[in-house]
């Protein structure tokens, strides 16, 4: 009979405990249905009983809720119960064929200026070695597996660490079903509900007055990709978000903006093009034109790595099916 055995964590003093537990200690009553474990809370200590990949997966779960918690963030129970669903993932899969060989790369952390930031999936994990490797690297893969969230955490930990002075964030503004000019506002107004999710991982990240201070002082930018042209980027840390919205020229526009001591990191997501014509994708001519360049790398994510909604997956995977049999009935 495997050994029981007991590990404890310490919740920290400047986190919200409840945010944590839970209301009445939901979030730890959740984790011992899943993992079958025992957690008694004492003040800021909680401890874990149970058998020990059982414990150590149900540590893992909660020292990410203490993450959150660190970055003003409320789990809910669809958001514990991803994390577990993740965590046992991890420990169970082996890493898909087309990604780079991480199964032996360390578990890292990314410092930001609120907190700790964990690579959560082997996708995210192969991001980050890659980028250690490498100065540009494309993350390609379906909308939930934290492809931007990641860059831009990466981004931020560079500048904290002062191997970047600056950091730019780039996205196309091209319409996904309403045009620009339909849409109120002047054209910063306009340009701005594109860029928001890169402002949304940010906050995240750092503390408002400091976020504030960098975009003021252009130490931190967020623009439209047309804004990029001319450029060039040094000591920089360089993200296209979106990429597969970009058209060829766009593409080779921004790839050539990088300059000295900079790095840069393109996202996308090649089943959601929103150009007239999908092969004119700047993001998937990339794959033919750079493969085989030394400095450049390519992960590919997968429905593996989707950590929003458990649902979200099973949707993916519900429009994978549906694009194979409709693409059967045309040939």
């Amino acid at each position: 009979m495997e050994e029981i055995v007991e590990k404890t964590i310490k919740i920290p003093e400047a986190v919200s405990h409840i945010s944590v537990v839970g209301e009445q200690d939901s979030n730890l009553r959740i984790l011992e249905e899943n993992f079958q474990v025992r957690i008694i809370a004492r003040g800021n200590t909680l401890k874990i009983l149970g058998k020990q990949q059982e414990a150590e997966a149900a540590c893992q779960v909660l020292e990410e809720l203490i993450a959150a918690a660190k970055r003003n963030k409320i789990f809910t129970r669809d958001d514990v119960l991803t994390a577990i669903k993740i965590t046992r993932s991890i420990k169970s899969a082996s890493p898909a064929a087309d990604l780079p060989d991480v199964a032996a790369a360390p578990i890292e952390t990314i410092s930001t200026f609120l907190g700790y930031i964990k690579p959560r999936t082997e996708g995210q994990r192969a991001m980050m070695e890659a980028l250690n490797k490498n100065d540009i690297v494309f993350a390609v893969g379906p909308a939930g597996t934290g492809k931007t969230y990641l860059a831009v955490a990466l981004a931020v930990a560079h500048l904290k660490e002062n191997l970047v002075k600056k950091i730019v964030l780039a996205r196309p503004a091209v319409e996904a079903g309403e045009s620009l000019g339909f849409l109120p506002g002047d054209y910063k107004e306009k340009i701005d509900p594109y860029l928001k999710p890169l402002y949304d991982a940010l906050e995240d990240m750092l503390p408002r007055d400091l976020l504030k201070r960098f975009l003021e002082q252009q130490i931190i930018e967020i623009l439209p990709l047309a804004y990029m042209r001319g450029r060039t980027l040094n000591n920089a840390f360089v993200i296209l978000d979106e990429a597969q919205n970009t058209t060829f020229m766009q593409m080779k526009m921004f790839l050539t903006r990088l300059g000295i001591n900079s790095k840069s990191i393109i996202t996308g997501d090649i089943t959601q093009i929103d150009l007239p014509t999908k092969k004119d994708s700047g993001l998937v001519s990339s794959f033919y034109v750079l493969s085989g360049i030394e400095g450049i790398a390519f992960v590919k994510l997968t429905n593996r790595d989707v950590v929003r909604h458990p649902l979200v997956k099973d949707i993916i995977d519900a429009y994978e099916r549906y694009n194979e049999k409709q693409n059967s009935k045309e040939k």
